[in-house]
């Protein structure tokens, strides 16, 4: 995993090097040549731009209070511009040596002279200080500064010089034994700490989370100490975070309580981005394009849509917990497995709607996840993980995830909720995935072998009776008898067909003889094997069976069923 984050960071990341790495910035402050400051906002949006190239200072050694990074920091370092609940001392001593850093450098950039001075006149940092407050500046905001026309984040003496002094800082580690590099095989000084790694506030962490580390003498062994554990050279854990960093930021999506990054050795266009489509599939964002994720994954698979040869994906699922970064899960592969693996997603979730006699669009991943819960908010981070690696992987549905699918359509069904299209297709997915022969259809079956089945048919076909005779009469047949006649029809469904002649005797004679014609259909198939119980697996039968009907009823004649259409699967 770590190597193809390198991998990823050494092609995509500009400007990898020790020491450096991008800071978002708000405000800049320009120094002429008389000294003279003006600050105004950086970037083309309200939250500023990136800067790619800024000195960072070791992030263990910032922690012992006192020191800054170069040339780039906050308003509250480079201009004392404080909150209420800021410690004046603390920056203060920040302050100090961030104009001492300054003066230092000035040995080969002259012109950062004249930048320590204006940030050491009290005067003068006050005014800009104001301003700042006036334009609504936050004291984190981030800032840098031009001096005399020139920008020292562009001048190389100037980076130059900070490569060297951060070397000096770290000299301790540089006299360390020699270690073989986890990643590259060389012989090399480890690296003691490694730098944090950022986005994961939002997934339970703390903003600034550690991948690897060993702050604790448990996880120490060997006599090692520290991350000499795991030894890595300096520029080996430069690329893995710069590049975890990069994806997360650019890459990363939510996924219940985790993050999901994933990319590609090659770059793929954001159109052809399979995984993509499991959030956001294609006929649900480009209208006017009316391409769904199938046909768009058959192009990939057939070569009619260019796609990079001999690509491979990469996906990774992860969250913060006490500080650390989880990894919850890591999935490689080929591009051409993938796009196999989306496409039968999308091609088992395929379920009738349930109004039109259509197919019902491509769901998006969460309404799947959705599917099995009251409130999306109360999805668990690992039930979205598994059904991410089902979906990626083409494994079967756990069966749990099934029955909670199962009590959602009760629930809903009582309540008199509309259907839930992705709630339907995945309880038709688990049967495919689980693998055998269950003539699993998007429509209407009338061949289905297993008269479960046939015993939700059969309700639908008695409540749409019911209603046709009797009107809205509140709670009908459904309300009071679905969760009785899918766990027990063998001691239900029989009282409700006794009562069907006398709905049946309240309609005029076309009407009646429709229903009667129905019914007879549905009980050919049944014939004497209703069953007296239903399992859990029975019970997703009937209801598959209970939902089909009901859309094929409301489709009226243009319903497509197996008999007509490329229903089986």
């Amino acid at each position: 995993m770590l190597q193809h984050i390198v991998e990823y960071a050494t092609k995509n990341i500009p400007h990898l090097q020790p020491g450096f790495g991008p800071k978002k910035v708000k405000w800049r402050i320009t120094i002429n040549q008389t000294g003279t400051a003006v600050v105004e906002p950086y970037g083309s949006s309200e939250d500023g731009s990136e800067l790619e190239r800024c000195p960072e200072y070791p992030a263990n050694l910032l922690q012992s209070g006192g020191r800054c990074h170069f040339l780039v920091e906050t308003l509250q370092v480079v201009l004392l511009l404080l909150g209420t609940n800021d410690d004046l001392e603390k920056y203060q001593g920040k302050h100090q040596y961030f104009i001492e850093l300054l003066k230092m450098a000035a040995t080969v950039t002259p012109e950062l002279i004249k930048a320590a001075d204006l940030f050491n006149d009290s005067h003068r940092i006050q005014s800009l200080s104001e301003y700042l407050r006036n334009a609504g500046a936050k004291p984190t905001d981030k800032v840098f500064f031009t001096v005399a026309g020139l920008d020292p984040l562009k001048h190389e003496p100037c980076l130059e010089w900070w490569s060297e002094f951060r070397k000096s800082l770290t000299i301790k580690e540089g006299n360390a034994a020699l270690m073989l590099c986890f990643m590259s095989g060389e012989k090399v000084v480890p690296k003691a700490t490694h730098p944090k790694i950022s986005g994961l506030k939002a997934v339970g962490g703390r903003g600034q989370d550690i991948l690897i580390g060993f702050d604790k003498k448990a996880f120490e062994s060997l006599g090692l100490e520290q991350s000499s554990n795991c030894a890595m050279s300096e520029d080996a854990v430069n690329r893995y975070s710069k590049g975890l960093d990069h994806l997360i930021a650019k890459h990363s999506r939510m996924l219940a309580g985790a993050k999901v990054v994933h990319w590609f050795k090659e770059a793929v266009k954001p159109e052809d981005d399979p995984l993509s489509f499991l959030y956001e599939p294609p006929e649900l964002t480009e209208a006017a394009a009316q391409a769904s994720a199938r046909q768009i994954l058959e192009s990939l698979r057939s070569g009619q849509r260019p796609a990079p040869s001999d690509n491979h994906y990469f996906a990774l699922t992860i969250s913060g917990a006490s500080g650390r970064v989880m990894v919850r899960d890591w999935m490689e592969g080929s591009f051409e497995e993938l796009v196999s693996r989306i496409e039968k997603w999308f091609a088992d979730l395929e379920i009738v709607a349930r109004d039109s006699g259509k197919l019902a669009p491509d769901p998006k991943f969460m309404a799947v996840c959705g599917a099995i819960m009251r409130d999306l908010k109360d999805l668990p981070a690992p039930t979205a993980t598994a059904l991410w690696r089902v979906a990626l992987a083409g494994l079967p549905i756990p069966q749990p995830f099934i029955a909670q699918a199962l009590a959602r359509f009760r629930a809903d069904l009582i309540d008199d909720k509309p259907f839930n299209h992705a709630r339907m297709g995945l309880i038709k997915a688990y049967f495919i995935r689980k693998g055998g022969d269950h003539n699993m259809s998007a429509y209407l079956n009338k061949e289905h072998p297993d008269p479960a089945y046939h015993c939700g048919r059969l309700l639908a076909v008695l409540a749409s009776l019911q209603r046709a005779a009797l009107g809205d009469v509140g709670a009908g047949v459904v309300q009071r008898y679905y969760v009785a006649a899918s766990q027990t029809p063998g001691l239900t469904i029989g009282r409700l067909v006794a009562n069907a002649q006398n709905h049946l005797n309240k309609l005029d004679g076309g009407l009646a003889f429709r229903y009667q014609e129905q019914l007879a259909e549905v009980h050919s198939r049944l014939g004497d094997r209703i069953p007296r119980t239903l399992g859990l697996e029975g019970q997703s039968l009937f209801a598959l069976g209970y939902y089909q009907q009901i859309a094929a009823n409301r489709a009226g004649k243009n319903t497509k069923t197996n008999e007509t259409n490329e229903g089986g699967n």
